[in-house]
């Protein structure tokens, strides 16, 4: 369904039961709403309503042009939209890369809107500046970062038939047939998602404090991004329920490398034993 929110149209994918407790997906790049997929029919079997949102950049309807709209601040408050115009006064959130960035901002800044959190492959972010100053691995992991803001990084990407996009996303198999051609069909779906890393400033995610809301942070333990330094210290700024799953042999790209792992953990936050 389409979502009138902020002037923009955001597409949004519901399924579940009508009347389920309320679960708000938020995806991340170079991925969509997609890459919950194989998660969402645990989460319907268990009687929870999913909204599968495509962020900033992804849907047709949200795309502004201008870089400095896609600062964290912006999509932090697109989901808050969303959810206004859903009637939701609040919802499970889970969230993977950027969706888990858009998690960790919306539980500290909104709390009275999350229910519970899970968030897959990104720790909190004091936790991932904390081991982005004192460990050069980390800031290493973090290189493809120029690329990524850089004027040419449309054109590596998609060189070679998305060559590029489709070795990062290798660990997911032939699903990543379907991001990198769709990013080829709309390159402006590319510049989008892009547009979220050249967005970024050092300030922006200062907002993301202490978190009182229960809490799930899924590592995966061959993520390429994060390593174990952001991971372990995730857990000093959750000052609620908090769990920390290791995924032993799962990549940055768990809810489709480890689809039933990350359903399992989000259903042991959303409804505990």
């Amino acid at each position: 369904m389409e979502i009138k929110a902020r002037g923009f149209t955001f597409d949004v994918y519901e399924g579940g039961p009508a009347d389920g407790d309320p679960v708000l997906l938020l995806h991340g790049f170079p991925q969509d709403h997609r890459e919950f997929d194989l998660i969402l029919p645990r989460l319907h079997a268990a009687g929870l309503r999913t909204y599968a949102l495509d962020q900033r950049g992804y849907s047709p309807g949200a795309r502004p042009d201008a870089v400095s709209a896609y600062r964290i601040a912006e999509p932090l408050a697109d989901a808050v939209a969303v959810l206004d115009a859903l009637g939701l006064e609040s919802a499970h959130v889970i969230g993977h890369d950027w969706g888990a960035q858009i998690g960790w901002l919306l539980a500290a800044m909104h709390p009275d809107r999350v229910r519970t959190l899970t968030v897959v492959s990104v720790p909190h972010p004091k936790a991932l500046q904390l081991a982005m100053r004192v460990r050069p691995t980390q800031r290493a992991r973090f290189a493809y970062f120029a690329l990524f803001r850089s004027a040419i990084a449309e054109r590596v990407l998609l060189a070679g038939g998305g060559a590029a996009l489709k070795a990062m996303l290798r660990p997911i198999g032939d699903r990543a047939r379907l991001y990198v051609d769709a990013m080829r069909a709309d390159p402006a779906r590319l510049t989008g998602g892009l547009n979220w890393y050249r967005g970024l400033a050092g300030t922006d995610l200062g907002g993301a404090q202490v978190i009182t809301v229960p809490t799930t942070y899924i590592w995966p333990d061959r993520d390429l991004v994060v390593a174990r330094t952001a991971a372990l210290r995730t857990r000093d700024w959750v000052e609620a329920d908090f769990q920390l799953v290791v995924l032993r042999g799962v990549s940055h790209w768990a809810p489709e490398q480890a689809p039933e792992s990350v359903a399992d953990c989000a259903l042991a936050r959303i409804r505990p034993a």
